[in-house]
């Protein structure tokens, strides 16, 4: 086929056995046999490929990231994202700390996690996307698109359909912000930050706090058989006193001086720069796929890099788009073999149980029957024994 001459395997984690294999395969399900891809195949391990592309730059102009993605083992936690690493990349030891440019893909790991990275690295920190993308869970291919473009606006999609938008530079905090609180303001003394004050008319009444919480029974009388020498002198029991009505507590009024929370006023931030290529990557030249997968069954295919949002959209419909109703079909097929094969297993389990109940039974009731024999005959024998003990004494 080909594929191992593109890609180069890392030798990371190979020393302590916890390297994964990858297969190359169109899946147990798929819409076309012969559009194959890379797979997971050994559960909890890491995985670490890369595959080189002719170096290119995006400044001026727009990068598309584009890849498809099955999870067919019903992925609980994993990744299913890829890297493009920069051309400096030594691919034989590519791993989870190798530098990359960009990180994009989902990632699942339980109910807390389920969503799509779209990281950027600049200036060697890497800066998560602030928005919340979530990602596909089934076990059917689904496309990936990232979309940077050199007005510094980004889109993503999943199958074409876009998910998310907006700025680089609001959805990132890869530059300093613009502006920032000035350290040096101070609050002005007659600054009023309390919204409600206490209300001056609001007195406490007279008495109020000779109130008792509880108060004796009225109705309580000492039982007619209660011996104070035995019991003890009487005491009526207590009741909560309806006229308590706990801690006095002043009524508020609004303040009419109140001028809000004070902040102190924003500033030029001196520290920002502004970077009109914050979109752009230099000297892009290795696609990367770095996994830590509890299940493997993952399968990367179809992974696009161009310039070209349109040429990737037609692309995705001649791959994923062509063959995503007949994968459908081959899935709905599996699973209801699956679930047939399950409900036979079952009913043998369920026979095999029932069949071991049957013969306990049987062997119990041969039991019984046993017992019953040695009991009939040791009644005999005591019959025999009697009327022996009656010969005897004529």
């Amino acid at each position: 086929d080909g594929w191992e001459d593109r890609w180069v395997k890392s030798e990371w984690k190979k020393e302590d056995n916890t390297a994964g294999e990858w297969n190359h395969t169109s899946g147990k399900w798929n819409g076309d046999a012969d559009d194959k891809g890379i797979q997971t195949s050994e559960d909890y391990r890491f995985y670490a490929i890369s595959a080189q592309y002719p170096e290119l730059r995006n400044k001026d102009k727009t990068l598309v990231l584009q890849f498809s993605v099955k999870h067919e083992q019903d992925l609980d936690c994993g990744g299913g994202y890829i890297k493009l690493l920069p051309a400096d990349v030594d691919q034989k030891k590519f791993g989870g700390e190798t530098p990359y440019s960009i990180m994009f893909g989902p990632d699942i790991c339980g109910y807390a996690t389920k969503k799509v990275h779209a990281i950027l690295t600049k200036n060697g920190k890497n800066h998560l996307i602030k928005k919340e993308v979530p990602c596909e869970t089934d076990q059917l291919t689904h496309v990936y698109t990232l979309i940077l473009r050199p007005d510094a606006t980004y889109s993503i999609l999943i199958d074409n359909v876009e998910k998310q938008s907006g700025s680089v530079y609001d959805d990132w905090d890869i530059l300093p912000a613009k502006k920032k609180r000035d350290p040096n303001a101070k609050k002005p003394e007659d600054w009023e930050d309390e919204e409600f004050l206490p209300d001056p008319e609001d007195k406490k009444p007279e008495g109020y706090d000779d109130i008792p919480k509880e108060i004796t029974e009225p109705d309580a009388t000492k039982p007619e058989d209660w011996d104070d020498e035995e019991d003890g002198e009487w005491t009526a029991p207590t009741i909560p006193n309806p006229e308590y009505k706990g801690p006095w507590i002043q009524k508020k009024i609004k303040n009419p001086n109140f001028k809000g929370k004070w902040k102190a006023p924003l500033i030029d931030n001196p520290e920002y720069k502004d970077d009109p290529y914050i979109y752009a990557f230099d000297s892009l030249k290795h696609i990367g796929i770095e996994l830590w997968q509890v299940k493997s069954g993952t399968l990367f295919d179809n992974i696009l890099i161009t310039d070209d949002p349109e040429y990737a959209k037609k692309f995705a419909e001649e791959t994923w788009g062509k063959h995503k109703d007949a994968e459908k079909a081959a899935f709905d097929e599996a699973e209801k073999k699956r679930l047939e094969e399950e409900s036979a297993n079952t009913k043998t389990e369920d026979n095999d149980d029932a069949a071991d109940q049957e013969d306990e039974g049987k062997a119990a009731g041969a039991s019984d029957e046993e017992n019953k024999d040695a009991s009939g005959d040791e009644e005999i024998s005591k019959d025999a024994s009697s009327s022996s003990d009656k010969k005897d004494e004529l």
